[in-house]
């Protein structure tokens, strides 16, 4: 817990002093920590598979940092407020709102548990302005520690505000789409989704590629591609999640099964390929009451 929260407080920095487009396709660097800690620590395998995905994610993040647009200086949270206000943005604002209710209202409560995308889609879009408002509020923050106090303009209560909101919604349908399907499959969809829609969200507010050439965008993208077959490919190599028990007798392995007896007791009966069929052992599951 007390390195996760480290880690996001970096993340939140890292947003202050780098642009959205640089930043956020980063962030799958850690699956290749985790993949690597996972295989050390929890002696889970990392298949050869596995390691292609780790190394095409360090190949494509390299690129994306050799490629990367630099910061564009701002001196305050009006001038963020002027870049929101542009009529470019506006219409994404309006756009992604307009899709997150249609998802939220029309989508979910018909498709929600058997179309990943709808959940997923509402995430990456609202997660698209929560990082757009978080930029805000950090820069706001750096400004206020330099001595230019920045409390003062409402206009950070109002990034405040929309990222709390932001938030809320985007925790939510994440986990509602991480209860419903594989966490293998969510991941690197998610993690698709919201880097593109972060991209160009960042791209449309803060006009990152401005003064960039075709080539550096170019590869940039192709980075971008690179990083995500990576995290397709790891998580491909992931082992099933085991089912839960659903009913009263569910098969656990060719060698065990278990059923429920009336009065509440489980049972475990060791009954293929034993020669003697009556050793029972009688377990209680306080949990079953």
């Amino acid at each position: 817990m007390l390195t996760m929260i480290i880690g996001e407080i970096s993340n939140f920095v890292a947003y202050i002093y780098a642009p959205a487009v640089l930043v956020t396709p980063l962030g799958a660097l850690s699956i290749i920590v985790s993949a690597v800690l996972a295989h050390f620590m929890l002696k889970e395998k990392l298949q050869k598979m596995g390691m292609l995905g780790c190394l095409l994610c360090i190949v494509g993040s390299t690129i994306i940092v050799l490629h990367a647009p630099e910061e564009r200086s701002i001196s305050s949270v009006e001038e963020i407020w002027e870049l929101a206000t542009q009529p470019a943005f506006l219409l994404y604002t309006a756009s992604a709102i307009a899709t997150a209710l249609v998802l939220i209202l029309y989508c979910a409560p018909r498709y929600g548990q058997t179309n990943i995308i709808v959940y997923i889609g509402i995430c990456s879009v609202i997660g698209s302005l929560t990082v757009m408002s978080i930029k805000a509020i950090g820069i706001a923050i750096k400004l206020t520690l330099e001595g230019t106090n920045q409390a003062k303009y409402f206009q950070t209560w109002i990034f405040a505000m929309v990222a709390i909101t932001c938030i809320i919604i985007q925790l939510n349908y994440l986990n509602m789409a991480l209860d419903t399907f594989n966490t293998a499959i969510v991941s690197p969809i998610y993690y698709a989704l919201f880097t593109s829609f972060t991209i160009l969200a960042s791209a449309i507010m803060f006009k990152d590629y401005s003064g960039q050439s075709a080539s550096s965008i170019a590869s940039e993208l192709c980075g971008f591609i690179t990083v995500l077959s990576g995290t397709a490919v790891l998580h491909s190599t992931r082992d099933p999640e085991t089912p839960l028990i659903t009913d009263l007798y569910t098969p656990l392995s060719p060698k065990v099964s278990w059923y429920i007896q009336g009065n509440g007791e489980l049972w475990k009966q060791k009954d293929e390929d034993e020669s003697s069929p009556s050793f029972i052992t009688i377990l209680r599951q306080d949990y079953f009451k």
